[in-house]
């Protein structure tokens, strides 16, 4: 359809790298006409049970066909008092977890500066630590706390109010940057002044499939308290089951002060977002931080049948850590038969990243996947790792006819490349 081009923004990206028209989308498939495309994309980690499941889209149906409210601003419905009971029974309570829930506007970026906004005001502070190749969103706050310059460089203005720290293993595997990270908030004299929080991501989605360790990970909780720090998790990719558990921090037996969820919360695609609070943080006024969008009422159901459906038991972790671990076995021997090192494994549960040698390789990969039938996009400071965000009930089937996709293509791209190895074990 030439109407793309002709009136909508050069702002778009996705359409660039995968230039088809789609249709319709079903589970793991979404159509472009009759030809169906796998997707390992799945709405950038926004639709973990895939597309248009059917017992979402039924509650949804239902409840707009007996006319259930739309849109309430911030007030008392069936359909959030509904969600609030099952998000407390089933994931907080059975986490022995005690938050306030802050609704926000529609998207994770809302969910973060309202995160920001609250933590400044309870401590009095301005600056928040934030972490490099971190991505928190493109609002402005939001933005000062993501690291990509190629985001930052489009803000118009100064970015300010952020202290930028290492993540973990940013400066080589030997460092423990979190000793680093103490020491600056420990010395007068280093040049920190008290911060009102710290936000990191348990994995690093955009930045590149970075994942910090369950021990570094108690070590920034342990500096927080220490520094009187408001701890902030941003689980907006991770969260929601992509790593194995409802809350991605949960393995590492944290508990931060601040969780922030968007993404796959309504669990149908329906923009959604909420920030989880201590509740002695929860010192806001009335309306003192609002929003025309703030709490989705047909997100309010499909949400809670996404808790009902998936999270009453323990079946959907296993299978969740089953596939997480047939596509890093098929990983493990693409990059054992790979030759002069050109891949490394990145994440965990079914949050996991092929990273290449170079971007240039990664989006080869991409779009010949794309000509084989596989949606897949690649993250990182130069667009180098290949992430895998297939929704969590992937059939088998089509688990393993996409991993073949990215096999044959793999193989495919490296068939074509005239290569040679530099001293840095980079293709050139």
């Amino acid at each position: 359809m030439e109407i793309f081009n002709k009136i909508e923004s050069n702002v778009r990206s996705y359409s660039r790298s995968f230039p088809r028209v789609f249709s319709k989308a079903k589970g793991d498939l979404i159509y472009h006409d009759d030809f169906a495309y796998l997707d390992f994309l799945a709405g950038a980690g926004s639709l973990n049970y895939g597309h248009n499941h059917p017992i979402l889209k039924g509650e949804l149906i239902k409840y707009i066909e007996n006319n259930g409210i739309t849109h309430g601003l911030d007030m008392q419905t069936k359909a959030k008092g509904e969600f609030l009971e099952i998000f407390n029974e089933k994931i907080l309570s059975a986490r022995n977890m005690e938050y306030v829930v802050q609704f926000t506007g529609p998207t994770g970026t809302n969910a973060v500066e309202a995160a920001f906004k609250i933590a400044r005001n309870v401590t009095g502070n301005v600056n928040i630590i934030a972490f490099t190749n971190g991505f928190h969103g493109v609002s402005l706050g939001s933005l000062a706390a993501t690291a990509n310059s190629y985001h930052r460089n489009a803000a118009g203005i100064p970015l300010q109010g952020i202290f930028r720290m290492p993540f973990d293993g940013y400066l080589g595997k030997d460092v423990n940057t979190a000793y680093y990270i103490d020491k600056l908030l420990s010395d007068s004299s280093s040049g920190i002044n008290s911060p009102a929080a710290l936000v990191v991501e348990t994995i690093q989605g955009e930045g590149g499939v970075n994942t910090a360790s369950f021990s570094w990970l108690r070590q920034i909780q342990e500096i927080c308290l220490k520094h009187n720090i408001i701890f902030i998790v941003d689980d907006i990719q991770s969260g929601c089951g992509r790593t194995g558990s409802f809350f991605s921090f949960e393995e590492a037996g944290i508990y931060p002060d601040i969780v922030t969820l968007s993404k796959s919360l309504s669990g149908y695609g329906i923009p959604f977002s909420l920030v989880l609070m201590k509740p002695h943080l929860d010192k806001w006024k009335p309306g003192e931080h609002n929003g025309t969008f703030r709490g989705n009422n047909h997100a309010f159901i499909t949400a809670k049948a996404a808790i009902e459906h998936f999270w009453s038991d323990n079946d959907f972790v296993i299978t969740i850590n089953d596939k997480g671990k047939y596509i890093k076995e098929r990983l493990k021997k693409i990059i054992d038969k790979s030759q002069n090192s050109l891949f490394s494994l990145r994440g965990r549960g079914m949050f996991l990243g092929l990273n290449c040698s170079n971007g240039k390789l990664a989006k080869s990969i991409s779009k010949k996947a794309f000509d084989n039938g596989l949606i897949i996009e690649t993250s990182g400071a130069n667009d180098e790792v290949l992430k895998f965000l297939c929704p969590l009930t992937i059939s088998n089937d089509n688990l393993k006819k996409g991993m073949d996709i990215i096999e044959e293509s793999i193989n495919d791209v490296l068939v074509n490349y005239e290569t040679r190895l530099d001293k840095n074990a980079v293709l050139i």
